[in-house]
């Protein structure tokens, strides 16, 4: 039997444990152990979509974690690891729970989980910025960074602990005979502690991205503003690995990269502090996944035996939040806040927040009051020794500058970004609605004219339907959408968009992104997440709608793990929340009802 059918070999029978002696595995360890009985599957045809797809992530993968693709993207990714892992629970939960402890045995001591994580056995010149441009070890020593593996210094967004809860439901069984949600907990509370804290610049109580690869949407139009703001490093003073394996025209253009590095290079010199750099900018997406996963979190306190209901408070908190600071109802979606753009920065104007009076700066004391309480009782809870005291170090003076609330300026660009907050249950009903409308009127297209939905607006001065994250469809967001969808109970047009993406999977070879019109195949091929979030979608046909629909006076904090059968694996427990935002409540279908590959990538 050959590696890629072991992968694909379904189990059957009662979930014996998978350690029977002694201590679980600590993160990174790679035994090769299963519990349960094993049969192939027969259903999966030789020339299959499903065998297809767990060939690429058996070939990306590289005994301890997944390479996004092996020629452009030789390392581990963070957010394309969390998308791996929700596939690879499908094939093996074992490996999709290594995925992740690989990932997380790299944090830092100050909670941040970085974007890079680097093989030591790839040459420095296959991918830059490299190793050598980070010097995470030294420049990153005071943000406690560890000293046995290189990493980059910056983030990618925080979908970690909602894939960490879908791993754990594939195979609770697994889960628990090898303490991974008790390993995993301590390390995700303090990386949600991190963005909550270091990075709200704006003083809003949303986190802020300090550069436009740690949103992952790399080249967008939504940085071309804030990123004006620099000084781009010197041509000369580096040199463009990615463009040994993608056109030029494909890519962002050397004066945007030339602002990457620049930022990059700042934030290192600065000992990557927090709250000093040019660039910081609220996104949507970014803070809707950290919302999605502060539910995940939730979840996962309740299976180790905690109260959840702190969680789910803080997470309907930020929603309210993000509904404050980047909802814009005149344009029926959410944009990007540049922190140091408008009033808050060089006194330019975008000329949007003018409509509303304000209503979109800082929120108010008494909003921000119970989150701030309920963060400082967080930093007393047992979680506060999980990655050693240097996390927990006296706040810089650029991070007590955090607090100072900074209205800023919405981005007047529409990118997918702003759909995303689809995926958060607690988002009032009437702009649920009004994204769902948005996403198929004429920016997006979606069920219309676009196959997928394209990164940016098809009518914007800067479409391209071929150049990175400036119009070509990615598998990723168009996933959180289709998820989205159904929870809002879009359920035809979440059908069509999964027939769309299994489709464009198929005749892509997986692809990195496409064209949105037409589904042409762009960047690599064989590319991981494409791959795991097609699995994903294989296995829940139907998506089985009704149990979306479960009874919700049922208020047993029982697990219900139905992988593959909801909008999101759920767990019903606390009772429904509502949106503390001036719109019109929307109630969740459940208590957990949730659940974002980077662009160049640094």
């Amino acid at each position: 039997m050959d590696s890629t059918t072991q992968l694909t070999i379904r189990r059957t029978g009662t979930t014996a444990p998978a350690r029977t002696s002694g201590s679980p595995a600590p993160p990174g360890s790679h035994a090769i152990t299963h519990s349960g009985a094993h049969v192939y599957d027969p259903d999966r045809p030789a020339g299959s979509l499903h065998l297809r797809a767990a060939r690429v992530l058996e070939g990306n993968w590289t005994g301890t974690s997944t390479v996004p693709s092996h020629g452009l993207y030789p390392h581990q990714w963070s957010w394309d690891s969390a998308f791996i892992a929700i596939g690879l629970r499908h094939l093996s939960p074992l490996r999709a729970q290594t995925e992740l402890e690989t990932l997380l045995g790299a944090q830092w001591g100050d909670g941040r989980i970085p974007h890079i994580v680097f093989n030591p056995s790839v040459p420095l010149d296959a991918y830059f910025p490299s190793p050598d441009f980070w010097r995470s070890s030294t420049a990153g020593r005071a943000a406690g960074a560890p000293r046995t593996v290189q990493t980059s210094g910056i983030v990618q967004p925080p979908v970690h602990a909602l894939a960490a809860w879908l791993v754990h439901q594939a195979d609770p069984g697994l889960s628990r005979s090898r303490s991974f949600l008790s390993r995993m907990y301590p390390r995700l509370a303090a990386w949600h502690r991190y963005l909550l804290h270091r990075r709200d610049l704006g003083g809003g109580g949303l986190a802020s991205v300090v550069h436009p690869w740690e949103q992952g949407m790399d080249n967008s139009p939504c940085w071309d503003t804030p990123l004006s703001r620099v000084t781009p490093a010197a041509p000369r003073s580096f040199r463009r690995a990615d463009l040994d394996h993608g056109s030029a025209e494909d890519r962002p253009t050397d004066l945007d990269y030339g602002r990457y590095v620049r930022l990059a290079t700042d934030y290192r010199d600065g000992l990557y502090a927090d709250g000093a750099g040019e660039f910081a900018v609220e996104d949507p997406a970014f803070n809707a996944l950290l919302i999605a996963s502060e539910h995940a979190l939730a979840a996962i306190a309740q299976e180790l035996g905690a109260a959840g209901t702190a969680r789910h408070a803080r997470a309907e908190r930020l929603t309210a939040a993000l509904v404050e600071r980047l909802w814009d109802p005149a344009e029926g979606m959410f944009f990007c806040r540049d922190v140091y753009g408008g009033d808050g920065g060089d006194g330019e104007s975008y000329g949007r927040d003018a409509r509303d009076g304000g209503r979109s700066g800082a929120l108010s004391s008494e909003r921000r009051s119970p989150e701030s309480g309920a963060l400082a009782s967080e930093r007393r809870s047992s979680e506060r020794g999980a990655l050693g005291p240097e996390q927990h170090s006296a706040e810089s003076g650029a991070h007590a500058s955090e607090r100072r609330s900074r209205a800023g300026a919405l981005i007047p660009e529409r990118s997918v970004a702003g759909l995303l907050p689809l995926i958060l249950p607690a988002l009032p009903r009437d702009i649920a609605a009004t994204l769902v409308r948005t996403a198929g009127g004429p920016h997006f297209g979606l069920g219309g004219v676009a196959r997928l939905a394209p990164s940016y607006d098809l009518t914007g001065h800067a479409f391209d339907p071929h150049r990175y994250w400036r119009g070509p469809a990615w598998f990723n967001t168009n996933w959180l959408l289709e998820r989205g969808l159904r929870l809002h109970g879009e359920h035809g047009r979440a059908e069509e968009l999964r027939a769309a993406l299994l489709e464009t999977a198929d005749t892509s070879g997986f692809a990195e992104y496409v064209d949105p019109y037409t589904g042409e195949a762009c960047g690599a091929l064989g590319f991981s997440w494409t791959a795991a979030l097609t699995l994903d979608l294989l296995h829940e046909p139907a998506r089985a709608d009704r149990a979306d629909r479960a009874d919700l006076s049922d208020q047993s904090t029982q697990v219900v793990s139905h992988p593959g059968h909801r909008a999101f694996d759920k767990a019903q427990g606390t009772p429904p929340h509502t949106s503390h935002a001036s719109h019109t409540p929307h109630t969740p279908h459940s208590s957990f009802e949730t659940g974002a590959k980077g662009g160049d990538r640094g």
